[in-house]
């Protein structure tokens, strides 16, 4: 039986980590849950660390945290479909925006439930994802700022999240002068420039980021501490709050090289076939494509290799065995992002918690206790 651990503790010291960054500058920063797929037992580990804006892009995950917590911040971070207007305003107290008629559903929407809605509209600063078009930001703006229960709270951009484009000071610079523009055409005041997302964590620690951005929205460099400028972990940071448990269900000596006509593999691939005498032990274990790609996995222990999978099985290299596995052994990998998403999103990977004893929180314990 495969299952996913979060480590408790690591996962704190990921956040006492951030939570002193972003306090010496001065910073507001919210959660992004969206990987944690709604599971409970993984937001109430969110929860209990005490920051509650909560951001996610389902409304299904927002309910989930809103029952855990009612009075967390739920923030919608992508721009709503017209069919989700009713429960959006029901579950999300925030939303980004980018389209005016979405905007003008959501004031009615709000009208009707008698809620204020507030909002964050999200400019195009050149990664061409979601966001207005810098020509048009100010007729943009004066015209949701007439729109009943609805109140805009910041101003807002993605970077890096479709073509790559870095955050940069000039970039930044930038949308802090749209929003004086706003503000002074309106005589308004806006609360955030919310720009930061963990890609941005460099530019902060160099001293490059801007003043006027104030607002982060954290989700990768909680759970996997990582620095995606330097492609590495950050100082101080854990790259294992979540790891991935697999078990060996076969152990043997096999050829290293495939033997008989070759065809096409279910991926559509044809192996390569040598003419070699050489033999490895290969282990196979209790995942596969169903739930993770091998792409996202890493052996915690460097001396296993990842060759390949099918759609519910994963096959290691693991040489001579020095590791000592057997049937029944439980290989431990490390995850990225994506990985993690996937089983997450998997029925078939139980999840579990790592308390600061080390003990699992959840039935594990007892059903391995059972097995010997």
């Amino acid at each position: 039986m495969a299952y996913l651990t979060l480590n408790r503790p690591k996962l704190q010291a990921n956040f006492d980590f951030l939570e002193t960054l972003f306090g010496e500058h001065h910073i507001d920063w919210g959660i992004t849950t969206k990987l944690l797929c709604g599971n409970k037992l993984f937001l109430n580990e969110v929860i209990r660390l005490g920051r509650l804006e909560l951001l996610d892009s389902r409304i299904s995950n927002l309910r989930a945290i809103k029952e855990l917590s009612p009075g967390a911040q739920t923030v919608y971070i992508k721009p709503p479909a017209s069919a989700l207007i009713e429960d959006l305003v029901t579950w999300a107290d925030v939303s980004f925006n980018t389209e005016l008629e979405t905007i003008r559903a959501i004031s009615a929407e709000a009208v009707r439930q008698d809620r204020q809605h507030l909002i964050i509209i999200m400019i195009e600063m050149g990664d061409l994802r979601e966001g207005v078009l810098r020509e048009d930001i100010e007729a943009f703006y004066a015209q949701v700022f007439q729109l009943p229960n609805i109140k805009i709270i910041g101003i807002g951009t993605n970077l890096n999240c479709l073509n790559g484009v870095m955050p940069s000071e000039d970039k930044l610079i930038q949308l802090g002068l749209y929003k004086k523009i706003i503000e002074l055409k309106n005589n308004v005041e806006i609360q955030w420039v919310s720009a930061g997302t963990t890609v941005t964590i460099p530019l902060l620690i160099a001293g490059g980021l801007p003043q006027a951005i104030n607002h982060f929205r954290i989700g990768e460099a909680l759970f996997f501490g990582q620095d995606l400028v330097a492609e590495d972990t950050f100082a101080g940071m854990h790259d294992d709050v979540l790891e991935l448990h697999a078990q060996v269900i076969e152990l043997a000596e096999k050829p290293t090289m495939p033997s008989g006509t070759l065809g096409k593999n279910p991926f559509g691939v044809t192996a390569e076939a040598e003419s070699s005498g050489s033999t490895s032990h290969r282990a196979i274990l209790d995942v596969g494509y169903l739930d993770i790609s091998p792409q996202y996995l890493e052996p915690v222990d460097e001396r296993l290799e990842v060759i390949g999978g099918s759609s519910d099985m994963l096959v290691l290299n693991v040489g001579e065995n020095e590791a000592g596995l057997k049937v029944g052994s439980y290989v431990k990998f490390r995850l990225k992002y994506m990985g993690a998403l996937h089983l997450m999103n998997s029925p078939y990977i139980d999840k579990f918690v790592l308390d600061e004893s080390g003990e699992q929180i959840g039935e594990l314990a007892e059903a391995e206790a059972v097995a010997g």
